[in-house]
């Protein structure tokens, strides 16, 4: 039996260092490099980056594309950081919430040579840590000595290529929990072996594992599932479902915990911010960094199956979630559509679901 941590556990040890402003290096096939989120940068640690060589800033190229900067490396563009650059521009630069006020930047001008492997290693684990996608990079000469005398997690390229896996889930417990959709209800929990957030499946009655289940995935949305938001249609179609499903006597809700579309609280809320200002949904994702949506719906598949079903007639207006739920081998027998919580407050945002997202409304 080794005490060293397995790839899941250093995985997240990393996130978890990000958050909390340490670096972490990633070591390439021939280079290596310290990686800091810009979102939490300290003037030390900045200072501390200088003396390793020239900074780059690694941004994606939805973020990029905003900037006018150039993605010479497609997915990613490595930003020269100006070596009068202090936190206010890095921050600046990562974060668009004054875009309009201070709308140039620039001139930013892109690397072309080289390798952008760290790079994109360290923009992968900022999403996975829910941090802004902006990634400061230094050059570190020797990564295992470097990261032994400081104390820091060491990454290969390899080992982030982890991030995109699905992560084991483990059945922890579950028990009866009456409700006001139906007193037969049932609450599992599902815990996955990365250390990320738990993830629940609230079962109505005892449906039939041989037989196509109601079923529904649910993103987490705390502002509209538990603040009554009129921003979203989240809230009332979580209870609609779980409606729906105690009026038909069983049915399977799973409440996965990838609140704003994967990016998190606080990334959901600069995206209203962003809102604020005239951007769409859409727009506003991208202006963070983000894709339209970070979410995997593999990880409802796997519930499911945990769970002993194999088709569902699911409660949808999402035609990626059937097209997810097939392609993990899930039968999806029929799309029930859910068409509840129209507000005036939330018509530009279902109405960008519907033409950006392709939401069936």
């Amino acid at each position: 039996m080794s005490f060293a941590p397995t790839l899941p556990e250093k995985l997240a040890r990393a996130r978890s260092d990000l958050r909390l402003g340490l670096p972490v290096v990633l070591a390439g096939a021939g280079s290596a490099m310290l990686a800091l989120s810009v979102e939490v940068l300290e003037p030390d640690r900045l200072a501390a980056l200088r003396g390793l060589g020239p900074l780059d800033l690694a941004l994606t190229q939805r973020r990029a594309e905003t900037l006018k900067a150039r993605a010479y490396d497609g997915d990613l563009a490595r930003i020269v950081v100006p070596d009068r650059a202090d936190i206010g521009w890095l921050r600046a630069v990562a974060d668009p919430a004054d875009d309009l006020r201070v709308p140039m930047k620039g001139p930013l001008p892109s690397r072309r040579e080289g390798e952008a492997g760290c790079h994109r290693a360290a923009l992968a684990l900022a999403k996975s840590a829910q941090l802004l996608p902006a990634m400061l990079l230094a050059p570190v000469a020797d990564a295992l000595p470097f990261a032994a005398a400081h104390g820091l997690t060491l990454l290969t390229l390899a080992d982030c290529d982890g991030l995109s896996r699905l992560a084991p889930l483990t059945p922890v417990i579950s028990a009866r929990l009456p409700m006001a959709a139906a007193e037969a209800g049932r609450l599992h929990i599902f815990r996955p072996d990365d250390g990320g957030a738990e993830h629940y499946a609230i079962e109505i009655g005892r449906p039939d594992r041989s037989a196509p289940i109601l079923a529904r995935l649910h993103s987490a949305c705390f502002t509209g599932d538990v603040l009554g938001s009129l921003k979203c249609d989240c809230g009332p179609q979580l209870r609609a479902a779980l409606a729906q499903m105690g009026e038909a006597g069983e049915g399977v809700l799973l409440y996965l915990n990838q609140e704003g579309r994967g990016i998190g609280l606080a990334n959901k809320m600069r995206a209203y911010s962003l809102q604020d200002q005239g951007f769409d949904t859409v727009e506003a994702n991208h202006r963070l960094g983000f894709e339209d949506d970070e979410r995997d719906f593999r990880i409802g598949a796997e519930i499911l199956r945990k769970m002993g079903f194999s088709a569902v007639r699911l409660l949808t207006n999402n035609p990626r979630k059937i097209a997810m739920l097939q392609g993990c081998g899930l039968a999806v027998t029929e799309r029930v559509p859910l068409r509840v919580g129209q507000t005036p407050q939330n018509a530009g945002y279902l109405a960008t679901k519907a033409a950006k997202s392709g939401h069936l409304l």
